[in-house]
């Protein structure tokens, strides 16, 4: 396949996923999709935190209810024997009664002076250094009772620590700091191996109900799909219904007006209403059926080689007796060629409506620009006014379907709402994108920014104009 074909059908392609109808639904199956896995990823979230702390109080919190009875019952010895005694390891933890549920039987005794200094004894030297740290007892003879965790490392495992301030017998001070600590390698393994499944089990639920979202969202729009494709086929039809007679009614009224001087002055008044609505009513239902047809991507679009600086100069020439009634005066600037590749029909359809909104919508004595460029690879046509600009809160809605600034000034101007709509839809149709911005009282900016064609020698760009004829139209 020639290089002309498949960037005629890339752009194709890109084109019919950017189709009004299809942005909309794929939208909306993506927001469903998130919510659902946003609820769903919650509800996992909050059931996993508790299960963990659920683990993690039932493996930990026995251990330190029974390493905190050894530290009480070792201060009681430490009173009522010798501190000798009470800081020995030797003492089988048994005395004590049973261990708790998963603790080891070694049990590690170390005691502290008033000063937090280590006392040091026969089992001083068998203990982790991490073990042996006098933060822990500082802070114990600060606030009478402390616990942290400490990893030495090795086959020992993190150790929880309790320590116990001891007050003197005397009664005038602290004696010292009694320490017991007891490995719970085991309980961190287990509460690491269960984070991991959480993780694990977690991601993959939140994948598989990614998947079943977009699959339930499908399910659930098609309803929608198909109400959509009703409602632009009845837009489209009874668009093109109401063409015909409305003609012929302006033709009825028109002929009337010609025999002006026998009616009555109201009646020549009402005839003229009728002209002006009727006018007005072909227009807007000729605007519909080109969305509707946008819409659906159903009418039949040519793909020629646009020289969009001449596409530019000739909507000039088309809007300014428009212009000179309203005492605009129209500049062009485009002396660079700018090919694209579309329909010149529909691109020059979009060209007038952006002007003739500029002229609508301006000064009298105002200015409008026309100004075609090449930028960064994409073919801009920028159409620029003096006019009196639209306020920061009603650009996020331009180009939504009759939506209208001033419906007073647009109704007056013959507007129907639907001239920015209808360019931005033959801007995505072509593969291009619409940008308005705009300061109040100084005038606004429009630009069509349409793929350019480039990277084509001159000989080429015959072929594909004749490839893109020869392509099936939608």
């Amino acid at each position: 396949m020639n290089r002309s074909v498949w960037w005629l059908l890339q752009r194709r392609k890109s084109r019919l996923s950017q189709e009004p109808g299809a942005a909309l639904f794929q939208g909306l199956r993506i927001r469903l999709t998130l919510w659902y896995c946003t609820v769903l990823g919650t509800a996992l979230v909050l059931f996993c935190v508790a299960l963990y702390l659920g683990a993690r109080y039932f493996l930990l919190a026995p251990i330190e209810a029974n390493v905190a009875r050894h530290v009480h019952m070792r201060v009681d010895q430490w009173l009522a024997t010798s501190p000798d005694r009470a800081c020995s390891s030797l003492i089988p933890p048994d005395r004590f009664g049973p261990p708790a549920l998963g603790q080891s039987t070694f049990e590690m005794v170390a005691c502290f002076d008033q000063n937090g200094t280590l006392v040091q004894n026969a089992n001083t030297a068998q203990l982790p250094s991490a073990f042996l740290t006098n933060t822990i007892a500082k802070t114990a003879l600060q606030e009478g009772t402390a616990t942290d965790t400490v990893d030495p490392g090795g086959t020992v495992g993190p150790i929880y620590r309790y320590a116990q301030a001891i007050p003197s017998p005397a009664g005038n001070g602290i004696a010292g700091v009694l320490l017991i600590g007891v490995s719970i390698r085991a309980q961190e393994a287990a509460l690491s191996l269960l984070l991991t499944l959480l993780l694990a089990v977690g991601g993959i639920t939140l994948l598989g109900a990614a998947l079943g979202g977009l699959f339930l969202a499908e399910r659930a729009l098609a309803p929608a799909r198909l109400a959509w494709t009703h409602q632009q086929r009845f837009i489209a039809d009874a668009s093109h219904e109401l063409r015909t007679p409305l003609t012929l009614l302006r033709a009825d009224a028109e002929v009337l007006l010609r025999s002006r001087e026998r009616l009555a002055a109201e009646d020549a008044t009402l005839l003229e209403d009728i002209v002006a609505e009727a006018n007005h009513m072909t227009v807007l239902a000729s605007n519909l059926l080109t969305l509707a047809r946008l819409d659906n991507h159903s009418s039949h679009q040519e793909h020629e080689i646009i020289d969009l600086a001449d596409m530019a100069r000739a909507g000039a020439r088309r809007v300014q007796a428009l212009a000179n009634e309203t005492g605009v005066s129209v500049q062009v600037e485009a002396n660079e060629t700018v090919l694209v590749i579309g329909d010149p029909i529909l691109l020059e359809q979009a060209v007038l409506a952006l002007l003739d909104n500029a002229i609508k919508y301006n000064h009298r004595g105002g200015q409008l620009t026309v100004r075609t460029e090449i930028k960064q690879g994409q073919a801009l046509l920028e159409v620029s006014d003096t006019g009196i600009g639209i306020a920061p809160e009603h650009l996020p809605h331009l180009g939504e379907r009759f939506y209208r600034v001033d419906k007073a000034r647009s109704r007056e101007a013959g507007g129907t709402g639907l001239g920015l709509s209808i360019a931005r839809s033959i801007a995505v149709t072509h593969g291009g994108t619409l940008t308005l911005t705009s300061i109040p009282q100084q005038g606004t900016t429009v630009i069509l920014t349409l793929p350019l064609v480039h990277g084509m020698p001159p000989d080429r760009l015959h072929d594909a104009e004749e490839s893109a004829s020869s392509l099936p139209a939608h």
